[in-house]
């Protein structure tokens, strides 16, 4: 258990919160959420001791054992993965330590024997010889062979750094585990383990995240840090998101009876609680789901930008053909139609991105064809947009006034920013101080001026909050255009794609249906 009383952080003159009081309890998840700055690493490590709170206090029973997901890919460098990970346990590798050095002694004397005896039985009581084989199942579970164990962490890949430490936040079943974006850089194998592993979890687990599938199977409850208050939340992601959305709703019609309300949000209550999966997580959400009142619902007042794409004109029944293309990989060939949303995977985000530069003549092929229809207007999301910022003096209005083709007056442009949550004095920064998250709702916006019927997106929720990717996800839902996607965002690939493509080195798995349906596919094949 974890309690939190009356906690502030201030910096200098800023508040970042303030008169905060929370528990949080064993056997569940809480997922932390909030728009970027708002302060969920900082919460974190203030829950782990790292840093101090300006005022109030954070109580942790001494008895519980407290698990912390590194960050830092090279502070292991200098040993081996096994020892990397039993480090996780900071007591039992000292142990080990100790009773190596006891034993090299070559004058072990009496009082050493009595001092190993000790060691031994903590050692024992600590599962300490059943070390290895735990060490083992967790990094095998992420994907990587038993025959790292006894490799140096600085001749890992940093994916692999990244499967190894957080091994070592889960080895040795710590009573309470905190992890700052866990699934970033895991491949889609490693996220599905996690979150069994979780879901299955007896301990306290917090979580700062920004993938939404992940949060919605793991979570118990959700942490919402919003204009320097912390509130918690019976449900998952997707609970808080529709909840909130729905007070919201409910809170603007006034003529509405009160019973009438309470019987659509209790309504809206049970359908969330029907939960099918049997895991120790979701079985504690549903409990607490069903003894949920309406006045604990969720009623955000966070601000969502507007993600929306029209078309000038319809597309045509050739949309675009690519045969036996060929650069990073050989023989990529498929052929879109005017009703195709498709999502690019594959292990090589390299080739993904020479694909779409190719598409979008970036770069030529060593060989192959590429030929768009004669109806397309193709706007283009790149994963790199430094060319567009740096060494750029323009504002955010000017900027955006290079794209705007019919309507370049500022009572325009400023309306049209406000909707992507540029407001006031914002709209005369200079775009080259701009964060990443304000750089990529820019580029939403010059792509949305182009009301173009073709959207090429690679990889587009990177740097992004959850608003800004739930607007992402629910824009290029509602687009009527033929949409080519490459994201690590599980959720986005599920809701938008009817047809997967996977780049691999032999050329390309053309397969039509949702994400999840390719997923299983690949599983039956053994791929």
């Amino acid at each position: 258990m974890i309690t939190v009383s009356n906690v502030s952080l201030q910096f200098g003159s800023d508040t970042l919160f303030k008169n905060v009081d929370l528990q949080f309890n064993p056997g569940n998840c809480y997922g932390i959420i909030g728009a970027n700055g708002a302060g969920k690493s900082t919460f974190l490590k203030i829950l782990c001791g790292e840093l101090k709170p300006t005022t109030g206090e954070v109580s942790i029973p001494k008895n519980l054992r407290m698990s912390v997901l590194k960050q830092d890919h090279f502070a292991y460098d200098a040993y081996t993965v096994l020892d990397t990970v039993i480090m996780g346990n900071q007591r039992l590798y000292d142990i080990m330590q100790e009773k190596d050095a006891l034993y090299a002694k070559e004058d072990f004397s009496e009082e050493d024997g009595v001092k190993a005896s000790e060691l031994e039985a903590e050692f024992a009581e600590m599962d300490g010889w059943e070390a290895e084989a735990n060490v083992s199942k967790l990094i095998q579970g992420l994907g990587l062979s038993e025959d790292l164990l006894y490799s140096q962490m600085s001749e890992l890949s940093g994916n692999e750094k990244v499967k190894i430490l957080l091994a070592q936040a889960l080895f040795g079943n710590p009573d309470i585990i905190l992890m700052d974006e866990p699934t970033n850089h895991l491949d889609i194998d490693a996220i599905a383990w996690l979150e069994d592993f979780l879901s299955e979890y007896f301990g306290t687990v917090i979580v700062v995240s920004h993938d939404r599938h992940f949060l919605n199977n793991v979570c118990t409850h959700t942490v919402d840090i919003d204009y320097t208050k912390i509130k918690m939340y019976v449900g998952n992601y997707e609970f808080w998101y529709e909840s909130s959305q729905m007070m919201q709703r409910l809170i603007k019609q006034q003529n509405k009876r009160t019973e009438e309300k309470i019987k659509e949000l209790k309504s809206f209550i049970e359908r969330f609680s029907a939960n099918k999966s049997k895991s120790r997580q979701a079985t504690s959400r549903r409990k607490l789901l069903d003894n949920l009142t309406v006045e604990e619902m969720p009623a955000s007042s966070r601000r969502y930008p507007f993600i929306g794409f029209d078309m000038d004109r319809e597309l045509g029944k050739d949309v675009l053909q690519v045969t036996d293309l060929c650069k990073t990989v050989d023989g990529v060939s498929f052929t879109l139609g005017r009703n195709d949303k498709v999502a690019f995977v594959g292990e090589s985000e390299q080739a993904i991105t020479m694909l779409f530069k190719i598409l979008m003549d970036e770069e030529q092929p060593d060989s192959g064809s590429v030929k768009w229809g004669v109806s397309t207007s193709r706007s283009y999301f790149p994963v790199d947009n430094s060319d567009f910022f740096n060494d750029c003096d323009l504002s955010i209005i000017d900027w955006i006034r290079q794209y705007s083709e019919n309507d370049i007056t500022d009572t325009f442009l400023r309306g049209f920013l406000g909707r992507m949550l540029f407001s006031g004095d914002d709209v005369y920064k200079p775009v080259k101080v701009l964060s990443g998250g304000e750089k990529v709702r820019c580029m939403f916006s010059r792509m949305m001026l182009f009301h173009s019927n073709v959207l090429l997106l690679d990889r587009p929720t990177n740097h992004l909050d959850l608003e800004s990717i739930t607007a992402v996800n629910n824009g290029l839902m509602s687009f009527k255009g033929v949409v080519l996607l490459s994201s690590h965002d599980h959720e986005i690939l599920q809701t938008v794609a009817d047809r997967i493509i996977e780049i691999t080195p032999d050329g390309c798995i053309d397969r039509q249906g949702t994400y999840e349906e390719f997923i299983q596919w690949k599983k039956e094949q053994g791929k």
